[in-house]
């Protein structure tokens, strides 16, 4: 058997080949992170390899985001074996063999190598084309929403600044009336000099006939009373990011389309669960991949995060122990946040919710507890592929 060991970086690869019982059988070589580049991987492993199919080799390499996506794919392409290392894991393995500082792409290839001979886990398993689909656009659609949080925010700053008197009026500044209103007027001089029926029409038109006259003689006075800085650089920078938000929204929009053709491509059980939604549910799903990469929910829990930690020496047990926290954190964020709509819509969940919290368990705990429920249901839902079966509680 043949293990090989690949550094991946983003230009090029460095590539250690061992036997298991010769050890190392050539020097590390390095291949460009490109189609000459894999080719030249493929000519060498067939130098190697006795069988046709390449059955008598075992890649490993660590997963590095996007930099390895190109060449797993070709390697699966080519029905190889792939087996895709945690590198948290890596890292302590390689800290617990030496105390030597040393760290090298030629040293790390062959160290993944080393690993792959005492490893008996299974291979990784390509997802779903659609899988990895969502797990682009979920990921995409996670940043756009963050991206706009933070344009919110400079919003909420910028009012506070150029008309302050108008958080009296409206209860969120998030309305589109008022993001509407100050898109056009993004000053307190500028709403003041405004013709009360020019302003009654943009209001009555934004809010779809909720205010009218009354709401615009009071924001008016406001206006003309306000503290607000007349400050034209404020005014556009307030201008541009209700603006930017604008455009936020559109392209979210558009990706939320995307992700509920996908889904219903699919037709995955998860959506069966009360209260799992289109993009929660397909952020589960993508971070997920393929199912059978693990073996009980146990792993699944671990690979989100939400496995507590344990810590224990001598006749001391921690009984408070924080959540590990080392897995996929797009996957522990939908988890979270998909049981906290789940409890609400699910009785059972909601009859476990509430026995966390009468053991006086903080709300986030509890709700902690309630994803892990949830993180077994999916499995098995997944596993077997069966629907959600609502029960009492």
């Amino acid at each position: 058997m043949f293990y090989v060991g690949i550094d991946v970086a983003s230009e090029k690869h460095d590539c250690a080949v061992l036997n298991s019982e010769t050890g190392e059988i050539c020097d590390v070589f390095v291949f460009s992170n490109n189609r000459d580049g894999f080719n030249t991987l493929m000519s060498k492993l067939d130098l190697f390899s006795n069988d046709e199919d390449f059955s008598d080799i075992e890649i490993g390499l660590e997963s590095t985001g996007h930099y390895s996506n190109n060449l797993v794919n070709f390697l699966h392409e080519k029905r190889l074996s792939v087996k895709v290392f945690n590198p948290l894991t890596v890292q302590r393995l390689r800290k617990a063999q030496t105390l030597r500082r040393t760290k090298t792409d030629q040293t790390d290839a062959k160290f993944l190598a080393c690993m792959l001979i005492g490893d008996d886990s299974k291979s990784y398993e390509k997802s779903l084309p659609q899988i990895e689909e969502l797990k682009t656009l979920t990921r995409h659609r996670f940043r756009l929403v963050k991206e706009k949080s933070k344009h919110k925010q400079h919003i909420a700053r910028l009012i506070n600044i150029v008309f302050p008197e108008i958080t009296s009026v409206f209860c969120y500044t998030s309305l589109v009336t008022v993001r509407e209103l100050l898109t056009q007027f993004p000053s307190a001089e500028s709403i003041a000099n405004l013709d009360i029926r020019r302003l009654t029409n943009l209001l009555w038109v934004a809010s779809k006939h909720r205010f009218g006259r009354d709401k615009a003689d009071k924001i008016r006075s406001l206006a003309r009373q306000s503290i607000g800085t007349n400050n034209r650089g404020t005014s556009l920078a307030l201008q541009q990011h209700l603006q930017s938000v604008q455009f936020l929204n559109q392209q979210i929009k558009v990706v939320d389309t995307q992700i509920k053709s996908i889904m219903l491509e699919l037709d995955s059980p998860i959506l069966s669960i009360p209260g799992v939604s289109f993009t929660l549910g397909a952020m589960i799903l993508a971070e997920i991949g393929d199912i059978m990469n693990f073996r009980n929910p146990s792993k699944l829990l671990a690979f989100a995060g939400l496995d507590p930690s344990y810590y224990q020496s001598g006749k001391f047990t921690a009984d408070r122990t924080p959540m590990v926290k080392h897995g996929s954190s797009y996957l522990r964020y939908a988890i979270i946040q998909a049981a906290i709509c789940v409890k609400r819509y699910a009785p059972e969940f909601m009859t476990y919710f509430d026995k966390k919290s009468s053991q006086n368990k903080h709300y986030f705990v509890a709700v902690s507890h309630v994803a892990k429920k949830l993180v077994r249901v999916i499995f098995s839902l997944l596993k077997y592929q069966k629907h959600y079966v609502q029960q009492a509680g």
